[in-house]
């Protein structure tokens, strides 16, 4: 029978009705003859809430604790999903990240999968039971419970699927599929019916909020085949996998751009009048790296008088620690001034079809000139182009986009 690991997430689960119809729809999906693992998340906001708990009983608290708190949230969920699946005549048993065979690194609220060794979950199946499996937790190679990070349930699952050669991993949560782009932005964006990884990937990374971009990550190593869907509509959604296989079937060619990405949630600092010589870059962005700082695009100008200015974008959660570490560096380093600017966006171009086709960078400017968007910074990749431009212009350019390259 074919086995598919299915995963829930928290908007999904959010209430007892939501774990009642989910618990029907696993017993629909027995009764045509799939044998089904589940993976859960947190019921909700529940995550947010145990960290704002948090937040009132320490200003600093440890990341162990930390995560032996929020990962309570997916512990509840899987007990009581379980609870509901009785009921509806469906046997199951719940499991922990540990007792499903995550194994982890030791980096508390951010762990990464070292290991996957499913036998408590394959047994289960094996005896016709559904296993409910804890999202986004493991135990560390110290024996400690670890928190995957935000988006965890989705690697989790996806991990999972690998780790007992199922034949597809469901991705479920509040939207019907991968869209063209947002449609928040773009009320004429489509829902694609299918795409590769590395556009997925691409399109996660420049800001595309589901699923995670580290799943998509394992999922591509690994050949599992995703399907992200909706728990609310349980319609058809967007199948991603290898990029031959991903094209529509009456596709010869795969599309010029298959989605517009716009994203809010970067800021840009300049470093202004830094030393024109080698290894000064490199105590730059090896400080940052050592205080865990995620740097995107890299812009450096041509060097005059000795001295150059760098931008680089960063998420703007970040921007007061990255403006703090910066301007530590003013005098150890060699540079006039370190600015952050918080009121920037970036919009991305991804398609496959990018790779063989000219001309897409000057329609990109040229649509964006015709709005009158200032481009403030560019990177490219074969299958991406990604401007930074004023995030006041962002929803404009996102629609011009759209339209420009026939997404409507």
């Amino acid at each position: 029978m074919p086995l598919v690991v299915q995963k829930f997430g928290g908007t999904s689960v959010a209430s007892a009705a939501r774990m009642r119809e989910v618990a029907e729809h696993v017993k629909h999906c027995r009764s045509r003859g799939d044998d089904v693992v589940l993976v859960i998340s947190a019921m909700g906001s529940e995550t947010d809430e145990l960290i704002r708990l948090a937040g009132q009983v320490s200003d600093e608290p440890a990341g162990r604790e930390m995560d032996m708190l929020v990962t309570a949230g997916e512990r509840k969920a899987i007990a009581l999903l379980c609870m509901a699946l009785h009921t509806a005549g469906v046997p199951a048993d719940s499991y922990t990240g540990s007792q499903a065979g995550f194994l982890t690194d030791t980096n508390h609220r951010n762990a990464k999968i070292v290991s996957v060794t499913p036998r408590r979950v394959s047994e289960s199946v094996a005896a016709g039971r559904v296993a409910v499996v804890a999202g986004a937790q493991g135990v560390s190679t110290d024996n400690d419970v670890t928190f995957l990070g935000r988006g965890g349930s989705d690697t989790t699952a996806v991990a999972l699927a690998h780790g007992l050669g199922a034949d597809a991993c469901e991705l479920y949560t509040d939207v019907s599929g991968v869209f063209t782009t947002d449609p928040r932005v773009c009320p004429t964006a489509r829902r694609l019916p299918g795409l590769g990884f590395d556009e997925l990937l691409e399109m996660t990374a420049m800001g595309c909020p589901k699923p995670a971009a580290r799943s998509v990550e394992v999922a591509r190593t690994y050949g599992v085949p995703l399907h992200v869907r909706s728990a609310f509509t349980w319609e058809p959604g967007t199948w991603v996998v290898d990029t031959e296989s991903g094209m529509q079937a009456n596709e010869m060619e795969r599309p010029i751009v298959t989605g517009i990405v716009p994203d809010s949630s970067q800021a840009k600092v300049t470093l202004v009048g830094v030393r024109d010589e080698p290894g000064i870059a490199a105590k730059v962005f090896r400080t940052l790296a050592d205080a865990s700082v995620i740097v995107d695009m890299i812009v450096q100008n041509v060097g005059d008088h000795g001295h150059t200015d760098i931008s680089f974008t960063i998420p703007a959660e970040s921007a007061d620690e990255v403006r703090q570490i910066c301007e530590g560096m003013v005098t150890t380093v060699g540079f006039a001034s370190a600015n952050t600017d918080v009121d920037i966006a970036r919009v991305s171009l991804v398609g496959a079809g990018m790779a063989s086709h000219p001309g897409v960078a000057a329609t990109m400017f040229e649509t964006l000139a015709s709005e009158g968007v200032n481009i403030e910074m560019i990177s490219t990749s074969p299958i991406r182009i990604s401007c930074v431009v004023a995030e006041a212009d962002v929803d404009r350019a996102t629609v011009a986009l759209h339209t420009a390259f026939g997404l409507d």
